[in-house]
């Protein structure tokens, strides 16, 4: 074997091994997330409890239009057709209330805890 492929062969298991290292620390550094159904008129789950800093996706699976609003303003969608999705991330511990100012009888809860 030529001299300079015993010195790339090394290297080139570092790189390797580098790449999956990275790899996994980037994954492992993800944002937590959660998700939450809307079908047949409803939020699913109802409750949902993350972490600080949980980003939640609300995904609309029902043939009308909906919205999520929060209670005390501090999120809020434009009308997701069937399909669109809607996050947010949530920063501050807290109860939050929600709804569809569609289908105002459609309700959901957020509760954000520190683990």
């Amino acid at each position: 074997m030529p001299d300079f492929h015993r010195h790339l062969l090394p290297r080139a298991a570092l790189l390797l091994a580098l790449g999956f290292a990275i790899a996994s620390a980037s994954h492992a550094l993800a944002a937590p997330s959660a998700t939450v159904r809307i079908q047949n008129f409803a939020f699913v789950p109802a409750v949902v409890t993350v972490a600080p800093g949980t980003t939640v996706t609300w995904t609309n699976a029902d043939e009308d239009p909906h919205t999520v609003n929060a209670n005390d303003k501090s999120f809020k969608s434009a009308a997701l057709d069937t399909d669109d999705k809607y996050a947010f991330t949530f920063t501050k511990p807290g109860d939050y209330a929600y709804f569809c100012s569609l289908h105002p009888h459609m309700t959901g809860r957020i509760v954000v805890k520190a683990p």
